[in-house]
């Protein structure tokens, strides 16, 4: 009875604190049964361990039994290689992942070692694992580390990074575990969809894929299609429009709405632009073309601010990644906004592309039929995973008790009351010698932030999107005794923050003064974010504090709940507000930010799906055209005269190879044209809202008529290139019958829909223009 009511507690209590996660007893259960293996196996040498694992290969289920052993191997494997002996709940985040879920594991509770204890068991299931991390240094960094542990349970592994060769690459996705940031593993995907030979391919058909940081890549980047460009020629701005468009004032000239998202033209400001431009009507036919880019260009001035959404670096534009606070790598803007900035800078255009082909990563993710997660931070999006990935989460307990100390927000009456605070706040605390970590929002706050503690003798370290390459280093020294350190948000995700420093020799030192103290200088738009910072303090039990800083003119308040209460009062001195109506604003703010974001993954899925799909169904007929002679065949049926002729010259091999890669261009060229055709309907659709049609059902409406033109226009076009191709010395001249492929490509992301349709922007300035007219 008393065990019962244990049990029932235990249900109860995990229903209050964390309501979307799943039930661990099936996990803890084994746990003794773990732990009467260990003599046993520590008896064991090497080669015994190493043959006891690879009997669970020829295990025809995998059930508790196989959990039991495969964590028991791995703990002992893990002791052996990096002295270093798994946890209890450790075993259970192994278990969890095993499973098929997203586990939550607190700062520092080792889930590194708990993923790659995962993925040796898929792997000795005879499943192709991969383990996908948020970049390319943490991928070689744990792979490297964990090298040694694969090894003793038989299991091989490899990682995938921007510097490797095709063939290096196919080498390392023929290991049994293979890690690899988000990015480069979807580049990899695309650059096969390309190949027009088998031998080309890289990437095995997918299986299991582990997501390290998984609240990162499942739902802040869940959105943010990978996109394979081929080289048509230099973009070009429109140099004398950025020039016009620089010398425009907010307010007077031209107005924002209240999310930043949209900038327009007011009466006063298109005059200016139609003036300076040599007297072109914008809104009529002949300034059709110029009102296009004076959209983008004004959304590169108005909308897009240096050091908080990109950096000039090295004479380039380089975009900082929103949800990380880094220079977000080969990231662009579609290329007219690409361009406008360039312009803006006063920067040479880069090349135009022409996309060929793009995933999403949440696309990216749906094509592997296992998917499991670790991060810090599930439960707050627990309700995204199952609608997005029917994943649950299961919450494991920390090893040792979390004793950081969550200091309730100091809310300001404005920024510069609470940036005096801050550095009030800094001062008081590094007096001790107290370790401290700052999370601005931005690079252009971390610096402003920086000089101002210089000018007061408050040295600090600062690591943001400019120094990004010394994250790691710099996020390890950052609990060590008197270091402050500012950083933009997630500073060092996947690297401890360990007291007393790398080494830990002043750890006791650092902890009986308290431990790292975390500040964040305003709330971000995700309450799970908050938690991701907070969350830098405190691990494995050590001591540790957290408090926010917040003001009602932050941009979180005046984007999404900008009419604060009357009658909330504020110290006349300080300027700080303990009226908790000020506390529930904010919180206020952050809850409709999350629901607005919510909504555009929702929205930007909806329209996703159906290309996807189509995706899907076009990629098994290019799979079909590059494994068989399927292409052969249709050519000799639709030109058999021709193809005769041609096999004489070529020879049977040499004229299948040639039809293939004539079909496969056919095809990989329409896909682009369709893409391209869908982002232009996709772009127009909110217009047909206006017609009361629902945008998503005139999307499909329009979308799959033109996606069953597809294969029979490549066979039509194949043929007519079939009949033209000439044979020379060198053999078939493809190129002369148009089949030409880009003489580069290159790969990059892009915020989906970073900005309205110019349809919608048009429409946004002819509405404010008639407003203004009829008043």
């Amino acid at each position: 009875m008393p065990a019962l009511i244990s049990r029932m507690g235990k249900r109860l209590r995990r229903l209050i604190e964390r309501p979307a996660s799943i039930e661990l007893t099936r996990y803890e259960a084994l746990l003794p049964a773990i732990g009467e293996l260990e003599p046993e196996l520590e008896k064991l040498t090497d080669a015994e361990l190493t043959e006891r694992a690879a009997k669970l290969r020829r295990e025809a289920e995998f059930g508790d039994d196989q959990l039991i052993e495969v964590c028991a191997l791995g703990r002992e494997a893990a002791r052996r290689a990096l002295d270093e002996r798994a946890f209890d709940v450790q075993l259970l985040g192994t278990m969890g992942l095993l499973t098929g879920h997203v586990v939550q594991m607190e700062t520092g509770e080792g889930k590194t070692l708990a993923g790659a204890l995962a993925a040796a068991g898929y792997a000795l299931q005879g499943k192709s694992v991969h383990v996908i991390s948020v970049n390319d240094y943490l991928a070689r960094r744990d792979a490297e580390w964990m090298g040694p542990v694969y090894r003793l349970l038989g299991v091989s592994v490899g990682w995938v990074e921007p510097s490797l060769t095709r063939e290096e690459r196919r080498e390392s996705y023929g290991r049994e575990v293979t890690y690899g940031a988000v990015s480069e593993i979807g580049f990899d995907v695309l650059r096969d969809r390309l190949v027009s030979r088998v031998e080309d391919l890289v990437q095995p058909e997918p299986e299991v894929a582990i997501i390290d940081e998984a609240d990162s890549v499942l739902v802040d980047e869940a959105r943010v299609p990978l996109v394979m460009a081929g080289s048509v020629d230099a973009a070009v701005a429109d140099v004398e429009v950025a020039n016009v468009v620089r010398r425009l004032r907010l307010g007077l000239h031209y107005e924002t709405d209240s999310d930043g998202r949209n900038a327009w033209l007011t009466t006063a400001g298109a005059s200016v632009v139609e003036k300076a431009l040599g007297g072109i009507e914008l809104y009529g036919e002949s300034g059709a073309e110029r009102l296009a880019a004076v959209n983008v260009a004004l959304h590169a001035h108005a909308l897009l601010t240096r050091d908080v959404d990109y950096l000039v670096r090295d004479g380039k534009v380089q975009l900082i990644n929103a949800s990380r606070g880094r220079v977000a790598e080969l990231q662009r803007w579609p290329d007219g906004l690409q361009a406008a900035v360039e312009a803006k800078e006063q920067l040479p255009a880069t090349d135009r592309g022409e996309i060929l082909d793009s995933i999403t990563v949440q696309a990216l993710l749906a094509r592997y039929p296992q998917v499991a997660g670790m991060t810090g931070t599930a439960v707050a999006v627990a309700e995204q995973l199952r609608e997005f990935y029917r994943l649950e989460v299961a919450v494991i307990p920390p090893n040792k008790p979390n004793v950081r100390v969550d200091e309730p927000d100091r809310i300001f009456a404005s920024p510069s009351h609470k940036l005096r605070a801050i550095e009030a706040e800094i001062r008081k605390v590094h007096e001790t010698g107290r370790p401290i970590l700052v999370g601005t929002q931005d690079v252009a706050e971390s610096e402003e932030l920086a000089e101002k503690l210089a000018k007061v003798d408050l040295p600090c370290v600062v690591l943001n999107a400019r120094n990004d390459a010394e994250e790691a280093e710099i996020i390890a020294e950052a609990g060590k005794y008197g270091a402050v350190t500012v950083s933009t948000q997630m500073a060092g995700r996947g690297t401890d923050i360990r007291l007393g420093g790398a080494d830990g020799k002043d750890r006791e030192r650092v902890a009986e003064l308290g431990g790292l103290h975390v500040i964040g200088t305003a709330r971000y738009p995700s309450s799970r974010l908050d938690g991701q910072l907070r969350g830098r303090s405190g691990r494995q039990g050590d001591p540790g504090s957290a408090v926010f800083f917040a003001s009602l003119n932050d941009d979180l308040v005046l984007s999404y709940a900008p009419d604060v209460p009357d009658g909330i009062q504020a110290d006349d001195e300080s300027g700080e507000i303990t009226d908790p109506a000020a506390q529930r604003q904010i919180n206020h703010a952050q809850r409709v930010a999350e629901g607005v974001h919510l909504e555009i993954h929702r929205n930007t899925w909806r329209y996703t799906r159906l290309i996807e799909h189509q995706r899907t169904e076009l990629l098994k007929h290019r799979d079909k055209l590059l494994r068989t002679p399927l292409a052969a065949e249709k050519l000799k049926e639709a030109a058999e005269k021709r193809y005769e002729e041609l096999e004489e010259q070529l020879g049977e091999e040499g004229l299948v190879q040639a039809c293939r890669e004539i079909m496969l261009y056919h095809l990989d060229q329409l896909w682009s044209d369709h893409l391209a055709f869908l982002t232009d309907v996709r772009e127009s659709i909110h217009l047909r809202a206006l017609a009361r049609e629902t945008p998503l059902d005139e999307f499909h409406r329009v979308a799959i008529p033109e996606f069953r033109k597809i294969i029979p226009t490549i066979e039509e076009r194949a043929v007519k290139s079939f009949e033209e191709a000439e044979f020379t010395e060198k053999g078939l001249d493809l190129a002369a019958s148009g089949v030409r492929r880009p003489s580069s490509t290159w790969t990059y992301l892009v915020h989906d829909s970073p900005f309205d349709s110019n349809f919608e922007q048009t429409l946004n300035q002819v509405r404010n223009l008639l407003r203004r007219k009829k008043s």
